[in-house]
């Protein structure tokens, strides 16, 4: 009898855990509205990450030896040649290449600023949306900080409202909302943030390898001279 006692005890105690347990979303959303600027940040955030990688990904895939077969076609003069083979290729360095070889035959220099000028483009192309990633990083933080400012207003208001003692769960909504919010906003933050460093660093390995194919184009023009 003591044993059945025990064990009705132990499975109510259980059904009450499962029953008080609050689940992510259900936590989520006693964040209040500071929620929805922050889910859409984040989402926001995580599409532009991956969507900058990929084209970063694509834009560093150069082939291979293609430099070395565009200078050996230049010096042997199949300038023809060489366009169509940079041609074949969307990479920023084989853009860059495809001006100059177009551009063989004009003074130096002005084969150097084209090259600089689709340089320009390309990294252009390659930054597009990093600030906007930047932004996030900064916003979401603050919009978090918001939300725990009005979750505490509301729990300061309803003290105020209460008349006698309070209760912790008519606090429980103010500071659910104060707590919830500064973690998802310094979460979406932090997050945002990593990933605009990452992809900060390797568009910057990118741009070496145009500045150097850059370099070598430009020094076999002068030797052909």
């Amino acid at each position: 009898m003591t044993l059945l006692q025990v064990t009705t005890v132990a499975d109510s105690a259980i059904v009450n855990a499962s029953d008080s347990s609050v689940n992510l979303f259900d936590l989520l959303l006693k964040g209040g509205y500071v929620m929805i600027p922050l889910l859409l940040l984040s989402a926001a955030a995580i599409a532009i990450f991956v969507e900058r990688v990929l084209t970063i990904k694509k834009s560093s895939k150069t082939p291979t030896g293609l430099l070395t077969q565009v200078k050996s076609l230049v010096s042997e003069g199949k300038i023809d040649q060489a366009k169509m083979m940079c041609s074949q290729n969307e990479t920023p360095i084989a853009k860059m290449l495809e001006k100059g070889v177009s551009r063989i035959g004009s003074p130096l220099k002005n084969i150097e600023v084209s090259i600089e000028n689709v340089g320009k483009i390309e990294i252009y192309r390659l930054e597009k949306n990093l600030s906007l990633l930047a932004t996030i990083s900064g916003a979401a933080p603050m919009i978090g900080f918001l939300g725990t400012v009005t979750g505490m207003i509301q729990a300061f208001i309803a003290i105020a409202q209460e008349e006698g003692s309070v209760s912790p769960k008519l606090l429980s909504e103010g500071i659910y909302e104060a707590m919830i919010t500064t973690a998802v906003g310094l979460s979406v933050g932090i997050i945002a943030y990593l990933g605009y460093n990452y992809l900060v660093t390797q568009v910057q390995k990118v741009i070496h390898k145009m500045e150097y194919t850059s370099v070598e184009f430009i020094d076999l023009l002068q030797e052909s001279k």
